[in-house]
């Protein structure tokens, strides 16, 4: 009998979709890796999955224990429902500022959700190191009773594309990628990945595709931390070089502007049936643009984040994409 034993199974192993009409425009094979189709519906299952089974190997993390991390919140979502399965609780802290859905879907795995106002890193009072403070006051009273992910800087995050997300892209490719290309919020896809893929094949080209609000485009391709533009994509770009996305060997990257990543996913939903969120839309673009660079006959891989369903209010508000210099597509406009 061929089943899985519990929900953690479900984690990774995720297909590579050929994008058909972009793989025609550039004459390039541009695949995606479908990351939304894991359990909690993004990429940020795996990165909390290898946390998790990091800790409880090392026994930083007790059986019934709390995981209390913050989180954007994909991560949030992968942390609840590992935990569950593994009998933890979670407690995510997030700024308010976050989509509806994800904070909904939070809720709805179970997790404790606390909102605080978004404020800049190097803030005492922004969510990640609000998230450290209440899990070392948990263990202070009961010791290894919750357990601190912390996403950014935690590299069994990396560790776990590197030994899983990275090996099934050269197995699904039989070895033929190219290039790898995609956008960074804590660094651990893109370093993960990128040196599983480095590591048998040297000459593979990785790029990132950043953002605006970002500074790590202008890092990369000048050497200094930059904060530039704004997006309305949720989750990634930094304003540092996190432990995860620390020596990656990046060879080109880019900055995305929303004008770009936005139509792009309006267009994968008509052209591929795919109704994926801004950070994908990011990614593809970033994928056309090194296929461009490569020229045709290669095979580039991307990751398809997450489901559009999550940022609703966002992607499909007409009124609040306008204000972001915006529109929405003639085929979604409501007929008069």
């Amino acid at each position: 009998m061929d089943k899985a034993q519990n929900l953690l199974d479900c984690i990774g192993n995720t297909p590579l979709l050929r994008l058909n009409k972009l793989s025609e425009q550039t004459g390039c094979e541009i695949l995606g890796k479908a990351e939304f189709m894991n359990p909690g519906g993004s990429v940020k299952d795996r990165a909390a999955l290898g946390m998790v089974r990091a800790a409880v190997a090392s026994k930083q993390l007790k059986p019934g224990g709390t995981l209390v991390e913050g989180t954007a919140g994909n991560t949030g979502i992968g942390l609840a429902l590992v935990g569950a399965a593994m009998g933890f609780k979670s407690v995510i802290v997030m700024p308010e500022n976050q989509s509806r859905g994800k904070i909904d879907t939070l809720r709805a795995h179970g997790a404790e959700v606390r909102l605080i106002p978004p404020v800049p890193y190097k803030n005492p009072a922004h969510f990640v190191h609000t998230s450290g403070r209440i899990a070392a006051a948990m263990n202070e009273e009961s010791p290894n009773s919750a357990f601190w992910p912390n996403q950014f800087e935690n590299l069994d995050n990396r560790r776990f594309h590197e030994t899983t997300t990275g090996p099934e892209i050269w197995a699904q490719t039989d070895g033929k990628v190219d290039g790898f290309v995609c956008a960074v919020g804590t660094g651990g896809t893109l370093g993960g990945v990128a040196r599983a893929l480095k590591a048998r094949k040297p000459e593979v080209v990785i790029a990132l595709a950043d953002p605006g609000g970002s500074a790590l485009h202008n890092y990369f391709a000048n050497g200094e931390l930059k904060l530039e533009g704004s997006s309305i994509s949720e989750g990634i770009g930094n304003s540092r070089i996190t432990a995860n996305l620390a020596d990656t060997p990046i060879d080109l990257s880019w900055q995305i502007p929303d004008s770009d990543a936005i139509p792009m996913i309006y267009r994968l939903i008509r052209e591929e049936g795919l109704v994926l969120g801004g950070s994908s839309g990011i990614n593809v673009v970033g994928a056309v643009r090194l296929a461009e660079q490569l020229g045709p006959g290669h095979t580039i891989v991307t990751i398809l984040c997450d489901s559009a369903t999550r940022y609703m209010e966002r992607l499909f508000n007409a009124e609040f994409l306008a204000s972001k210099g915006l529109e929405l597509p003639e085929w979604f406009a409501p007929r008069r």
